[in-house]
């Protein structure tokens, strides 16, 4: 087993450029990189997860590698089977730096930092039988509730050998996702059925049955050689999962708010073990404030949960949409009216009126600042 590294000096440089940026979208990107990644993470659950999912007998003796979070769009969508127009390119869910490079969306992206290792390309000129395994954070813009976060946690492995010398096949790939089950669930129900994702071809979905429901676990498949073309890999082929932590925590701790695995509450985190089931510590009231607005069609609900996030940081529960319409006469032609409900509730405190008010206010004016809107 050996430990990669990248070094992207393009990533590095990047930041650099990053941090003299004080505008809102640059302050919110150097926000989201300096959270700490919870998978390495001593003491926390996701971190509890890859330790052990590391461990089953079938990636016994995999490399482990840490590839950079700013990549290039070439890189990660190109080179992965989502061209130009693809939704997962959209700026409404993916952070764009500029116009060529993003907070990488999916952990995948480590294939090509791999297979373009030099250690690596020798071991394959030898013909060698390769695994590996990534873990780390992710960002993706997402809606506000307590199942959902946009900076998240990716485990992922891939696993390729010589065309002419080994055959891997479905039914490996299905026997090493049953022993992760098992190593983070014990001994648990699952299931596979069909599914379709741009780098692996045939592509399975793994649900497991956790307190006597069905829960989507992870994606894999076997590794489409198209793909691995694209990175100059030929005459090979093998399997690649790819699974989100804090869904399997959530699960196996029954936690109900996805917050909590970022508590710093002593009362909270000496309870987040897996396997073991949380109790809350207390249901702290919450306090609800309605905002309403007149904004451009173009408006994008995804951006406009970040500004919430931006000022109400983890007070912020839900962004719950209460209604949305359109009147020509009584706004324009291209503009429409939205409403959203604002839950704040803290996990580990009872939260005051005056603590919310002026945190609502702000959000007030930057809704009419940042998104032109006009406030009703």
């Amino acid at each position: 087993m050996k430990t990669i590294v990248i070094d992207s000096k393009e990533e590095e440089k990047i930041k650099k450029e990053l941090e003299s940026r004080q505008d809102a979208e640059g302050l919110r990107l150097k926000r989201f990189l300096n959270m700490p990644d919870l998978s390495r993470t001593q003491g926390s659950p996701l971190k509890e997860i890859v330790d052990r999912a590391s461990k089953v007998k079938s990636l016994d003796g995999f490399d482990i590698i840490k590839v950079p979070e700013i990549v290039s769009t070439h890189i990660l969508f190109d080179l992965f089977n989502m061209p130009e127009g693809h939704p997962a390119r959209s700026k409404s869910d993916t952070y764009y730096i500029d116009e060529n490079h993003v907070l990488r969306t999916h952990d995948t992206v480590f294939w090509y930092y791999y297979l373009n290792d030099e250690t690596i390309k020798k071991r394959i000129e030898n013909k060698e039988t390769l695994g590996v395994l990534c873990h780390g954070k992710v960002y993706r813009k997402d809606e506000i509730d307590r199942k959902h976060m946009n900076v998240f946690h990716q485990f992922g492995g891939l696993y390729i050998g010589p065309d002419d010398k080994v055959k891997i096949t479905p039914d490996d790939l299905k026997n090493a996702l049953s022993e992760i089950a098992k190593s983070i669930f014990g001994d648990v129900n699952f299931r596979f059925y069909e599914h379709n994702f741009p780098y692996t071809d045939p592509s399975f979905e793994m649900e497991a049955e956790i307190n006597g429901q069905w829960m989507e676990m992870l994606g894999s498949g076997m590794a489409r050689k198209s793909v691995l073309a694209n990175f100059g890999l030929t005459g090979y082929h093998g399997w690649a999962f790819g699974f989100g932590l804090e869904r399997l925590a959530m699960a196996s701790m029954d936690l109900p708010d996805i917050r909590l695995l970022w508590s710093e509450d002593e009362r909270v985190k000496k309870q987040l073990k897996l396997g073991k089931k949380y109790r809350e510590v207390s249901k702290y009231p919450a306090i609800t404030r309605d905002i309403s607005f007149v904004v451009k069609k173009d408006f994008v609900p995804n951006n406009y949960f970040d500004l919430i996030r931006d000022l109400g940081g983890n007070l912020v529960e839900e962004v719950k949409l209460l209604d949305s319409y359109e009147n020509a006469e009584k706004f324009g032609a291209d503009k429409k009216s939205y409403t959203y409900r604002i839950t704040y509730r803290s996990n580990e405190r009872t939260l005051e009126t005056s603590e919310i008010d002026p945190i609502q206010e702000k959000i007030y004016r930057e809704t009419a600042k940042q998104f032109g809107a006009e406030i009703r």
